[in-house]
């Protein structure tokens, strides 16, 4: 995730197939993260994502003759948003993973909208809340409940841990959507790459310390090509999707992802991973969905249209 800004322009047939394709891809963040972190540790998984889609950038922003940034401050406030948009997220992520299925996660992962709403009307002046909007977070946080609330009432393992880190994750997202609005006048693929460089060099240390990859056994085939599917497909090439439908949709149109990644990811989940959800799962994300809807407000917008003709 990136920032964006609040254009609202029309969707052609094209727009809606590349959005289904961003869906698909990001959805399968969540199921190449959940192979991958069968047999690689999560920081280092979490590294090698960055560093995978950071090679996959640099061979576009050379192409594009683009250029990154080249002052202190430029740098300082990309590692500050980078720690935010790709560090905190993805390290959660790819831990939060080795303890609950991968379509769980990504229900999860889609509250970022709502921490992005409450953050947005006390740190800016132009993104207040509304009452609808306030229906749809209070709607989107009762989701959240019914999914991770039993587990809260039990003990408080790996398993809830995860759950919580998996929101936490959404919250960095959320944050790291309102930081980003000062880059909103820099090339978004020199962004891009400029996140995964100053990424990488932070997971550099951390990874040697805390997981000393060279002492575990070589991951299999089949993770690598995990690794690789979640740093290429769904970091490198989805930026590039993103940036596409970004600047002929508008931002507004593009949010409507985020209805679509938890089915992706689910779909993936249970047909290659054997993954099964709970009932309550489901019903969660069904009002983190409809809270969505309240927060974005088409739907209503829609129906009020078909009535008054």
């Amino acid at each position: 995730m990136t920032a964006v800004t609040s254009n609202r322009l029309s969707m052609s047939a094209s727009d809606w197939a590349l959005l289904l394709l961003l869906s698909v891809f990001w959805g399968g963040s969540f199921f190449f993260t959940g192979i991958a972190v069968r047999e690689i540790p999560p920081l280092t998984g979490a590294f090698g994502r960055v560093l995978i889609a950071g090679a996959v950038l640099f061979v576009v922003v050379r192409a594009m003759g683009l250029s990154l940034p080249r002052t202190r401050a430029a740098w300082a406030s990309i590692a500050l948003f980078s720690l935010m948009n790709n560090v905190f997220p993805f390290s959660l992520l790819f831990w939060g993973q080795t303890q609950i299925p991968s379509g769980l996660a990504a229900i999860l992962n889609a509250t970022m909208p709502l921490f992005a709403i409450v953050l947005a009307h006390w740190t800016t002046t132009d993104d207040r809340m509304t009452l609808a909007r306030l229906l749809g977070v209070v709607v989107g946080f009762v989701g959240v409940a019914i999914m991770i609330g039993p587990d809260l009432a039990g003990a408080f393992d790996a398993h809830v841990l995860a759950q919580l880190a998996c929101l936490l994750a959404a919250f960095f997202y959320a944050v790291s959507s309102i930081y980003g609005r000062r880059f909103r006048h820099e090339s978004p693929a020199s962004l891009a790459l400029a996140q995964m460089i100053v990424s990488t060099l932070i997971f550099i240390p951390i990874v040697l310390l805390l997981e000393r990859p060279w002492t575990m056994a070589v991951p299999s085939a089949r993770a690598l090509l995990a690794l690789a599917g979640v740093g290429v497909i769904s970091t490198g090439l989805a930026y590039l999707i993103y940036f596409r439908i970004l600047a002929r949709a508008g931002a507004t149109n593009l949010s409507l992802v985020t209805f679509l990644i938890p089915v992706s990811a689910i779909l993936l989940g249970t047909l290659f991973l054997g993954e099964v959800l709970a009932p309550r799962h489901f019903l969660g994300m069904g009002a983190i969905a409809l809270g969505l809807m309240a927060i974005d407000g088409r739907p209503a917008r829609f129906m009020a249209r078909a009535l008054a003709r």
